[in-house]
């Protein structure tokens, strides 16, 4: 029993000085980051350490300063107030929210009719196939259908993946506007929700 006191008292003692030596991970990485040559100096790295925090980080640069014809910078215009620019830019947000809106139901619109058309083509043809003596009667006239069903089929596949090309590019121009699926879906009062349920 003395033993095992002795053992534990020994452990414990161990351990403590083992953690109290021991430097935590993110210390030691940044004293060797400090201690660390730098390869190139022309560029500079930022990270939490050297961000600044009292100011805004420039990710391209400064804005460009244009020239007039005599050589002289023009005057500085004022900026527009933030009302103005975020009226501006809800209005343009919205604007683009019932163009995605339309869009949609368009692309929901061909592709009910192509269901339907698909639909009707499977009815023919399985009353076709499913009458001997209409096929040895009507043959020539249910090829003529086929084929204009098959050219039906195929336009209305092609209006389709048109519409959604438009699409995805009126989504592009609302991504580079700042609309986002979270403004969309509270704009729109729920009506995304049931699509995408």
């Amino acid at each position: 029993m003395k033993f095992t006191k002795i053992a534990a008292i020994a452990t414990l003692l161990f351990l403590g000085a083992s953690g109290a030596a021991a430097q935590s991970l993110g210390d030691y990485a940044r004293e060797a980051r400090k201690n660390k040559p730098e390869s190139n100096p022309a560029t500079k790295h930022f990270d939490n350490d050297n961000l600044p925090g009292d100011q805004g980080l420039s990710v391209v640069g400064p804005a460009p300063v244009a020239e007039t014809a005599a050589g002289t910078t023009p005057a500085a215009t004022a900026p527009p107030t933030t009302s103005d620019s975020a009226t501006d830019k809800t209005k343009v947000a919205d604007e683009l929210k019932k163009k995605l809106e339309k869009q949609k139901e368009k692309i929901d619109a061909l592709s009910h009719e192509l269901d339907l058309e698909q639909r009707e083509f499977r009815l023919k043809s399985a009353a076709f196939y499913g009458d001997a003596g209409a096929r040895l009667r009507d043959a020539a006239q249910f090829d003529k259908d086929e084929s204009q069903f098959k050219s039906d089929i195929d336009d209305k596949q092609k209006a389709i993946e048109e519409a959604k090309q438009q699409l995805d590019q009126m989504q592009e121009e609302a991504r580079k506007v700042g609309v986002t699926e979270k403004d969309k879906d509270k704009s729109s009062d729920g009506s995304n929700n049931k699509d995408k349920n």
